[in-house]
This record gives C-alpha cells, structure tokens and sequence, in this order.
C-alpha cells in the first residue's frame, strides 16, 4: 500500500465509491500541499462532492484511502490491512477538516455568535469565554461583526454563508473544504463570500474549493483539477488547465461555462 508523503496536506489514493449501481469515484488521486488553493471543476454528476465527503469520511470509501498531514482518515493500518476507527476517533479526525457546505446548515434556533462557539466548546471542550472572544474575531473577519447577535433567518445568504466559514474557522482546521459555497446565493450576493475565500488563500489556509466560479479559479487556484466520470482528467496550474487544457472533455466544459 502506498505511504503518506510527508509534505502534502492533503492525500487521495485510488479512492472508489458506489452508490448502489452506480459508481461514482473510480480510482481518484489527488495531493494537495500544505498552505495551497486546490478548485476542482466537472460537471453535475462528475463526483466532486462525493469527493469532498470521502475526504473528511462523511462518505466511507469502497477503495482506497485518504490521509491529512500524514493521518489516514476514518481508519487505521495494522498488519497490511485497514480497519474502520470508532465514530469517537472519526469525529475528533473532523476536527481538524472544516465544511462549508453549499446551503449554510447553521443552526436555527441558535445565535450567529452561539452557533460558532458551539463547536469549540463542545468539541474541544474549550472555555465558553475563550471560544466567545475566538468567535467575535472571526466574526470581525467576515465582516459580521454586527451580527454576533442576530438569528440565520435575519441574514441574507450571503451572510449566513460568511457566518458558515467563520464556523468552519472555530476549529482551527488543518484544511477546509468548500462545496459550492455560492451556488445557493442570489448573483449579487456570491462577491461577498468568495472575497471572504480570497482573504483565507491569501493567509495561507489549505483549501479545496468544489465551485463553479472560473474566475474564481483563476484568480485564486494554485492547481486547478477537472473531474469527469467519476475521474481526475486533468489536473494544473489554472493557466494550463482554464487556457490550454489538453483533454477533449476539458475543453467541452469550458467552452460551455467560459
């Protein structure tokens, strides 16, 4: 079985997973470095949130592995084989990989404030009065600072969005995973949370990005990975991939989007 590399963040072996009949991961590799923007394109159907959800083992894989910062994830190796860990070690793994998903998933019922001080103390058993001032910070990042005390249903999606990475943030994440963070919004409101994105790339934050947003993607991308079929087809810097990509079904993609 393949090693970890010690310097990728981010490691996807021959990763496999079906669905019933249906194979939706069929032998996927992908390594993101440490403190690198990774955005992957594909069509709807290509199994790029699928991926996204094998990483922090959301979905469990038929084949293969993944690791983070030299960790397998959702198993541990003895004796050449992998056995499936306890859902406690599962969950302290998801600690350290942040999900921003595409429709918020904040809690109702709790406040913008209270919903990011949830994890912190829960999960990492950290002092309410710690976690509170952690999230005032990164409230004050978002540019929510106004809100700490306002409900979800106050905001616009946008906000509510912002208020989700800054959620993703209270832990601390080793890498962050975003699946289409501003497919949910109305146009007018996507610049406000991909500005928010732009300003983690810049700070370094290991990210994977499942968007549609090209520009984005050009602008922010480190390496830009296309997935069709259940496959990696192409995979690159953004100028390679977005301005002479080399697969036929690469360059059908983008000619509808671009």
């Amino acid at each position: 079985m393949t090693t970890t590399t010690s310097d990728a963040m981010v490691q996807v072996r021959g990763v496999h997973k079906r669905f019933g009949a249906l194979e939706v991961l069929r032998g996927v590799d992908l390594v993101v470095p440490a403190g690198s923007v990774t955005v992957v394109l594909g069509p709807s159907g290509s199994g790029k949130s699928t991926l996204l959800r094998a990483i922090n083992h959301l979905e469990k894989v038929d084949r293969g592995f993944v690791a983070i910062d030299g960790e397998l994830i959702g198993y541990r190796r003895s004796g050449g084989k992998l056995h499936e860990l306890k859902e406690r070690e599962v969950l302290r793994q998801r600690t350290g990989i942040g999900f921003v998903f595409q429709n918020f998933n904040l809690f109702p019922h709790l406040t913008v404030l209270e919903n990011i001080v949830e994890a912190p103390v829960s999960a990492l058993r950290q002092p309410k009065a710690e976690a509170r001032r952690a999230a005032l910070a990164l409230l004050a990042r978002v540019g929510l600072s106004d809100k700490a005390d306002a409900y979800p249903r106050q905001l616009s999606g946008g906000q509510q969005q912002r208020v989700a990475i800054a959620r993703a943030l209270a832990l601390e994440p080793k890498v962050l995973l975003f699946d289409e963070p501003t497919s949910a919004l109305d146009p007018e409101l996507v610049g406000e949370v991909l500005d928010v994105i732009k300003d983690l790339a810049r700070t370094g934050t290991t990210m994977i990005v499942v968007t549609h947003e090209i520009g984005f993607a050009r602008e922010v991308a480190d390496t830009v990975v296309f997935m069709d079929g259940g496959l990696v087809v192409e995979q690159g810097p953004p100028a390679a991939v977005l301005d002479d990509p080399q697969h036929e079904r690469t360059r059908a993609f983008l000619s509808k989007v671009l």
